[in-house]
């Protein structure tokens, strides 16, 4: 059986990880490959740093989208690859990368994973996870603060210059393409039960 293929879409820090968390927790499954198209962004290497803190990351052009859609037509016809891993403290692809094996249920999670089409053309199920604005940029913060060794002041800087602008232009606008729409400020056990329904009519269907 082809492997079924979700994407998961919504703004920085809407609490897509989670969504899916309990989405896997609530199905009962733990044979799912998970990739973050936060990997995917492009190499840097040959760019001086100062440079690379330029990046506007919630471009679509920042991403490596035809290595991520060859990597995910091999992982539907059963292969494993070879994934990148980025380095957001270095604002460049790591050297190392990560063997991933094929999953019966692979999740795809990234703030622009349904703007390209030829993605989405592969998908089985389309998400996008909502939250506020102001509570997404608070837990943007501190995630930065703590886990990629940014200073307020970029953190502040790139949000008013890139993220905020980013998001109404090329990441909300992607909703139209979800099947599901998460609202992630509020109780969502209806949308989490339908998804659930979902892949386990899937799962039971015969080869």
């Amino acid at each position: 059986m082809k492997p079924l293929l979700i994407l998961v879409s919504g703004g920085s820090a809407s609490g897509k990880s989670t969504v899916v968390q309990e989405i896997l927790e609530k199905a009962g499954l733990d044979d799912v490959l998970i990739i973050k198209h936060d990997d995917y962004y492009l190499d840097q290497s040959e760019l001086p740093l100062e440079v690379r803190y330029l990046t506007n990351y919630d471009h679509p052009s920042s991403l490596d989208n035809q290595l991520l859609l060859s990597h995910l037509e091999t992982l539907l016809n059963g292969e494993g690859v070879e994934k990148p891993i980025y380095d957001f403290v270095m604002h460049t692809r790591g050297q190392k990368t990560e063997y991933v094996q094929s999953k019966p249920i692979i999740i795809v999670e990234g703030i622009l994973i349904l703007e390209n089409e030829l993605i989405r053309n592969l998908s089985d199920l389309n998400l996008f996870v909502e939250l506020d604005d102001d509570i997404r940029f608070i837990r943007r913060m501190l995630r930065d603060l703590n886990e990629r060794g940014r200073s307020l002041e970029s953190i502040i800087t790139q949000y008013q210059n890139t993220v905020k602008p980013m998001f109404h232009k090329h990441i909300k606008p992607t909703k139209r393409y979800a099947d599901v729409i998460i609202p992630n400020d509020r109780k969502h056990d209806i949308a989490v039960d339908l998804i659930v329904t979902k892949i386990k009519q899937f799962l039971k269907e015969p080869a």
